[in-house]
């Protein structure tokens, strides 16, 4: 299995999208505490 594919629906790549949300969730909400404004605010669209 050290072959198959990085692309794609594979574990692999679900598993690092899925890690990544994550990290950038909790990101969000650091900078949200710390601005005291929302993402939407701090971009403008607000």
């Amino acid at each position: 299995m050290e072959n198959e594919t990085k692309f794609g629906f594979t574990q692999f790549a679900e598993t690092w999208n899925g890690r990544l949300a994550m990290l950038g969730f909790v990101i969000g909400i650091a900078t949200e505490i710390m601005t005291g404004q929302g993402i939407l605010s701090q971009i403008g669209l607000i």
